[in-house]
């Protein structure tokens, strides 16, 4: 999943969204013609609150413990099986998820059935026992405020885009440090800085708490195996993200 010259965190992208089938890693460049930056994103297929729909529960285990490889086609029905021929038996640290993202709409949290928000509860858990850490970007804060949609910029000043924000937090049961409003590019055709500030102020968030993942495995692991943390940060690490 990953090359090994530098080492990089992997953030998982966890989405309400179907449009995804594939798993999918991509690079971030620092510029159209630039070198990849210290982190690697990876897209999954959507939740869905029909059971047998959508992202199995049991690929979101093979995922965070980096047995998926680029590319592995998901079905709804059949989890990735452990004899596969895709299925990465003994994945390193640098293949394994270090910091997980829920992309959850912000029009549609009122109206989020209670069966995805079982899905959701069950996902979180599973993560929580890996001890990676996780966040929620809630996104389209601007579709569904007014006075966002009338400048990104008034995002923090929202009492209505902050009660979305602490529903969340109730709903999912994730701190409500840990939801960050982003603006999505929809029908622009050149770059805002004001959205960008939010998308890049979330990385950041993102980046923070892998720093933390990586200092609590280095702390398990004892000076014994401490070597492989070191040689992440020797060669810029590169998150993952999922």
């Amino acid at each position: 999943m990953i090359l090994e010259e530098p080492s990089c965190c992997f953030l998982s992208l966890v989405s309400l969204s179907l449009c995804t089938q594939q798993f999918r890693t991509y690079s971030v460049k620092a510029g159209r013609q630039g070198k990849p930056l210290p982190i690697i994103l990876c897209d999954t297929m959507g939740l869905e609150e029909r059971k047998g729909a959508g992202l199995d529960i049991d690929d979101i285990s093979s995922i965070l413990k980096g047995h998926l490889v680029d590319r592995y086609q998901f079905n709804s029905s059949a989890p990735l099986h452990s004899e596969a021929s895709s299925y990465q038996k003994s994945p390193a640290l640098k293949d394994k998820i270090h910091c997980v993202a829920y992309i959850i709409d912000a029009c549609k949290i009122s109206i989020m059935p209670t069966e995805l928000e079982e899905k959701l509860d069950a996902i979180r858990r599973k993560v929580n026992l890996l001890t990676i850490p996780q966040l929620v970007l809630l996104t389209k804060v601007d579709e569904a405020c007014p006075l966002v949609k009338e400048d990104v910029r008034n995002v923090y000043k929202s009492g209505y885009i902050k009660d979305l924000m602490q529903e969340v937090s109730s709903r999912l049961g994730v701190p409500l440090s840990c939801i960050v409003p982003v603006r999505n590019y929809s029908e622009e055709l050149e770059l805002n800085i004001s959205c960008n500030i939010l998308v890049l102020s979330a990385v950041v968030q993102m980046l923070h708490f892998i720093d933390y993942y990586f200092d609590e495995i280095s702390d398990r692991l004892g000076n014994a195996e401490v070597n492989e943390k070191e040689q992440f940060v020797e060669h810029v690490e590169k998150p993952k993200l999922v």
